[in-house]
């Protein structure tokens, strides 16, 4: 992280700052490693103290990256399924992959849109949608939806962070990646609980189908 800090601050008055994002965005929607989130909110942040990079064109690579990221899962997700490679059968990969499959079935539209903000959950659903076969023709307009919601948020952390110390750049983006790294545990956390209560719902109708018969 330290690493793409110093590069986004080398190259916060330069057309590079934007291709950083853009690589950084498009490769952490397959590989999770990649601090995406952070990126976008430190440039934004930088952005406030030294005049650059602008927010509006950061918010555009930003979104046009998530998107294509998110597409490039879902593609993986066909071709190789969810099940091929050993770090796809570690016991939390499969729970991951088991709700996002159940997600897909049953509230897909929501789940594509909410799992953006999620890291790891992102990749879970948009392998799992090309693996189960939802239609990329529905996939593809709700990651475009999602990509630029994603941004926009990301990127209003990153001003407000900014703003906030205005003549320390390095802290306004650590503040701001600070921030989002604590909303996307919230959301985190909000979404396992709401999927585990749907799951227990469902479980338990039909249970009682099963007895009623």
């Amino acid at each position: 992280m330290d690493f793409l800090t110093d590069a986004l601050l080398s190259t916060a008055t330069s057309p590079w700052v934007y291709a950083i994002v853009f690589a950084v965005v498009v490769i952490d929607g397959f590989f999770p490693p990649v601090p995406s989130e952070t990126v976008v909110v430190a440039a934004a942040a930088i952005g406030v103290s030294a005049g650059a990079p602008n927010p509006v064109l950061i918010i555009l690579v930003a979104a046009i990256g998530a998107a294509l990221g998110d597409n490039i899962a879902y593609l993986l997700g066909r071709i190789v399924g969810t099940d091929r490679f050993a770090w796809m059968r570690h016991p939390r990969t499969v729970r991951a992959f088991d709700w996002a499959a159940h997600g897909i079935r049953s509230r897909p539209a929501a789940l594509i849109l909410t799992a953006r903000y999620i890291p790891i959950g992102r990749i879970a659903v948009n392998m799992t949608a090309g693996a189960t076969g939802f239609p990329h023709r529905r996939f593809w307009p709700l990651t475009v939806l999602a990509g630029v919601s994603w941004a926009a948020y990301s990127v209003l952390i990153g001003l407000l962070a900014g703003h906030w110390v205005k003549d320390q750049p390095l802290l306004g983006a650590l503040i701001g990646i600070v921030i989002a790294i604590a909303l996307g545990f919230l959301i985190d956390r909000v979404s396992s609980a709401v999927a585990r209560r749907r799951t227990a719902a469902h479980q338990s109708t039909a249970t009682a189908d099963i007895l009623a018969r």
